[in-house]
């Protein structure tokens, strides 16, 4: 009996093993390799080129961010519900990390830029362009409804409270709330909210031409990460990234920024898919527009994407790991 027993207890390990490795070998296959081909050919641009990434992350972030959000905000299927809890636990998983980032800058004693760099790491996960093709492999249709909800509300948050995290780093806290409402994409939501309500169906032409540039957000912003990635092995540029600033990042980001997540949803009245997914687009790596946020107002940009480059690689290994765990 008790060989029997330990023989199925081995037999349950196999499986478990062999689920979890087809889903890393999927994933990679899947999702890794599309995202990767614009992740290069920003390299090579910059390489070979010298891509200049400033003019890039300004049409990114004043013209293919709120076309994004307009689009999705318009068009998504969302529920009151599903609404309600992911918008608790995206501001409630904010605010805490903030706190947490404001406490361990403090404690390194980082600059002033580094401080802004560490949150803009930590705040904001890749969930457009890396998580949701991942949740609708993972979750199928149903996870991606619910991961849309999640991501409409990050776009906003990272387009209004992400640029005023990232402006401080250089100006003070008034101009920095000014500076949220120079960007189109607070006014971009309203307009989308709005129209919602109203039940107003836009010209067929002006929603293709919206969703156009919608669509090109996404590559874009990857064309842009990959340039930075090899500008972060530029000497001078390198030495502008401490340790100390690297490592937190990389310990928020990856360790921390799950555990907090993980503890929140324990706290909400979540079902189990809507659990998974919020957790999976919590524990993405570091965002691409943290990067763009970052290069725009001078937040230690060598920093994050530095550890835009190496949370990513990270999460080859961390992501299929929590999926399999969920699953």
């Amino acid at each position: 009996m008790a060989e029997a027993r330990e023989q199925e207890r081995i037999n349950e390990f196999e499986e478990l093993y062999c689920s979890m490795l087809t889903s890393f070998l999927t994933t990679l296959y899947h999702v890794f390799l599309p995202i990767s081909l614009p992740v290069v050919a920003g390299a090579l641009l910059r390489y070979y080129k010298g891509l200049a990434t400033k003019p890039l992350s300004a049409v990114s972030l004043y013209i293919m961010s709120p076309a994004l959000i307009f689009d999705t905000l318009l068009h998504a299927e969302i529920t009151t519900s599903d609404v309600a809890v992911t918008a608790v636990f995206c501001v409630a998983n904010v605010v805490v990390l903030w706190l947490l980032c404001s406490l361990l800058g403090k404690l390194l004693k980082l600059s002033q830029p580094e401080q802004a760099g560490l949150a803009l790491t930590t705040l904001f996960t890749n969930s457009v362009n890396y998580g949701l093709p991942l949740v609708l492999l993972a979750f199928g249709q149903l996870g991606l409804d619910k991961a849309s909800v999640y991501v409409i509300i990050q776009i906003i948050i990272v387009n209004t409270f992400g640029v005023f995290v990232a402006a401080r780093s250089h100006f003070s806290a008034a101009k920095a709330f000014q500076s949220v409402f120079t960007l189109p994409s607070i006014y971009a939501a309203v307009c989308a909210v709005l129209l919602r309500m109203s039940g107003t169906v836009l010209p067929e032409a002006l929603d293709t031409g919206v969703s156009m540039l919608s669509a090109a957000y996404a590559p874009l912003a990857l064309v842009i990460l990959g340039a930075q990635m090899m500008g972060v092995k530029e000497g001078k540029e390198t030495a502008l990234v401490t340790p100390a600033g690297f490592w937190s990042g990389m310990a928020m980001r990856m360790i921390i920024g799950p555990l907090t997540a993980w503890g929140l949803l324990v706290l909400l009245p979540v079902d189990r898919t809507l659990f998974a997914v919020l957790l999976i687009l919590s524990s993405m790596p570091a965002a691409v527009n943290a990067v763009i946020l970052a290069e725009q107002y001078d937040a230690a940009p060598k920093l994050v994407s530095r550890c835009i480059l190496w949370t990513t690689l990270s999460s080859f290994i961390l992501l299929p790991v929590l999926i399999g765990v969920m699953g």
